[in-house]
């Protein structure tokens, strides 16, 4: 929670950013909208506000064509084509790959600010809700003493109203004393609430124009945007410029209010309601109830909509069309930050992994993983069907660590960087704390000591910009590739869950990337382990160490044994004891007790 409110106030820098290109749209789009479009926008706004606060990775229009790309390189099978390979090469010195040497990074967390600003924010939000509540209790008191409306002329007004207005169902309307302005309320049984003094000085025309305007807002159901709006204020109670956009959403409802109103009268009869509104000004003051719609406002908001009012022409079809167009335009642009907003929230740390249609099994393995937290994930490819311990961590988006490794060799092998023929690297000179790196190196060597310098220099001929583009293409995890290029996985932007893992694992085996067979086998060879008459396994390890502690352990990869491939993922995180060594140890007691992987095969 305190690194969500770390990004959800850097996400309100953007919002404020696009608060400010909406207004300045608004301003040089004035004329070409319409006063019923200007309120339109405001919605547009409320939906990217709430988009911190939804859990699902936003669609990017690429990932659509590596969809396609998928089915393209996807045989008839639900599974693909195996690439046609040798049998798997034996791993040699198979010690050296459970030791998986990992690089420690500096890490600042923001718990202590994020914490603060945390309980600030409920703080803020706890008291906007008594604010609420203290305003909804007021108005149940109104409520219990508003009698049903008696006064005949008013009523018959008012069903003179719901005919032109088009209106079937009745609206109740109740008189009280305890109102200066007339309002509208209620979200599953509105009802109009009209003051006593307005009906004693009856005005024929005053309260016909009120009871239209009260009835526009129920057409363009308001009251249910108010609930929203208020929503929103709670959310975002530190925000003034969002606290600005609600002001001026409600402004604008009001304009477009009385045009509508406007459109259902005679032109000879909009000095009379501009003058109601003049009148009204001089009477009431501005609605107390948040949830509610009225006809009042501050005298600057009345002074606008009375120049609209005085300025009203009919729409014309080309200004329609204009302002539809224009409006298409703007929200196009504001739905194109919305995965913006969603990344700055999240940064997409939760995979959406879509269970319809799937067979899954959730298994139980508490006792095997002890004080660790993680998750075990299991596909059999061949039944298609999975086994799952501790859905919310195998959905949860970490640093991948050393198991990248894996596709920063494809990638390397795609590009031409090295070839399954000729992947040897020279020892930069650097006298690295692990023996084992301070030689030159093979994909395979590299592959099996987990050497960092080797891949950093894969990835630095690659370059970022290939690598992302790769990195988008077979849509691996979050996607999210930033920062040095030499560190970019390493506890970095780029994270993936256990269930990604897995499925991606699943694509390399089958080549749904379309890559070049040949690299695909390369990829595969380097990572093999063990390989016996009984069956091959082959996986890689990763360790994340955090300021000199082992906070998380990975172990991937897939057995082939019995004609079935079992795709596997484990990761495992603690404060200080966690790594992919001890994520393999513990692989293999969940395999053996599985059957699918017993020590005497190696």
């Amino acid at each position: 929670m305190a690194e969500f409110m770390i990004r959800f106030l850097i996400c309100n820098v953007f919002i404020s950013i696009i608060i400010g290109i909406l207004l300045l749209a608004k301003h040089l789009l004035k004329n070409s909208l319409t006063n019923r479009m200007h309120y339109n926008l405001w919605f547009l706004l409320l939906g990217l506000l709430a988009v911190p606060f939804i859990p699902v990775q936003p669609v990017h229009f690429l990932h659509i064509f590596t969809w396609f790309g998928n089915l393209k390189n996807a045989s008839s099978s639900p599974i693909g084509t195996v690439v046609e390979e040798t049998s798997p090469v034996v791993q040699s010195n198979t010690a050296n790959w459970m030791n998986d040497f990992s690089i420690s990074v500096s890490r600042k967390t923001p718990g202590a600010i994020g914490l603060t600003l945390c309980i600030l924010w409920c703080i803020g939000i706890f008291m906007m809700i008594v604010l609420i509540i203290k305003s909804m209790l007021r108005f149940n008191n109104i409520k219990n003493s508003a009698l049903p409306l008696q006064n005949p002329a008013v009523r018959r007004l008012y069903r003179n109203c719901l005919d032109k207005m088009h209106i079937s169902k009745p609206i109740p309307v109740y008189s009280t004393a305890f109102l200066k302005s007339p309002i509208i309320a209620g979200l599953f049984k509105p009802c109009i609430y009209l003051p006593i003094h307005l009906i004693s000085d009856y005005n024929a025309n005053d309260i016909k124009y009120m009871l239209m305007h009260e009835l526009e807002h129920y057409k363009y159901k308001d009251v249910l945007a108010n609930y929203f709006m208020n929503i929103v204020g709670v959310l975002y109670w530190f925000n003034p410029l969002v606290w600005y956009s609600l002001k001026e959403m409600k402004n604008d409802r009001e304009v477009a209010c009385d045009t509508s109103v406007l459109k259902l009268l005679d032109e000879d009869t909009y000095e009379d309601y501009g003058n109601t509104l003049i009148n009204f000004a001089q009477k009431v003051s501005l609605t107390p109830f948040p949830f509610a719609t009225g006809i009042s406002g501050s005298m600057k908001q009345m002074q606008k909509r009375i120049r609209n009012i005085a300025n009203y022409h009919p729409a014309s079809f080309r200004k329609n069309l204009h302002s539809a167009f224009a409006y298409i335009m703007i929200a196009l642009f504001l739905l194109g930050t919305a995965p913006i907003l969603s990344i700055q929230a999240s940064e997409n740390n939760r995979y959406y992994f879509n269970e319809n249609n799937r067979t899954i099994t959730y298994i139980d393995l508490s006792d095997a993983f002890e004080e660790y937290n993680g998750s075990f994930v299991l596909y059999d490819a061949t039944e298609d069907s999975w086994q799952i311990y501790n859905k919310e961590y195998a959905t949860a988006r970490i640093s991948p660590a050393s198991t990248f490794k894996i596709y920063s060799a494809l990638f390397s092998l795609e590009t031409g960087i090295i070839t399954p023929e000729q992947s040897l690297l020279p020892w930069d000179g650097q006298n690295y704390m692990y023996d084992l790196w301070n030689a030159e190196q093979t994909l395979e060597s590299a592959m099996q000591n987990s050497v960092t310098w080797y891949f950093q220099a894969l990835d630095q001929q690659t370059s970022l910009s290939s690598i992302k583009k790769y990195v988008q293409e077979i849509g691996y995890g979050n996607q999210i590739v930033e920062g040095d290029i030499s560190s970019y996985w390493i506890n970095s932007s780029l994270k993936i869950s256990p269930i990604e893992q897995v499925e991606m694992l699943k694509k390399l085996y089958y080549n749904q990337f379309g890559f070049s067979p040949e690299n695909i086998k390369a990829v595969k060879d380097s990572i093999c382990l063990y390989s016996t008459e009984q069956g091959s396994i082959f996986g890689k390890t990763g360790t994340e160490e955090v300021n000199g502690h082992n906070t998380s352990g990975w172990f991937i990869g897939y057995v082939e044994k019995d004609n079935h491939t079992y795709f596997f993922a484990t990761n495992i995180q603690s404060e200080e004891l966690a790594s992919g060594p001890l994520a393999t140890e513990l692989t293999f007691s969940i395999l053996s007790d599985l059957e699918l992987w017993n020590a005497y095969q190696e």
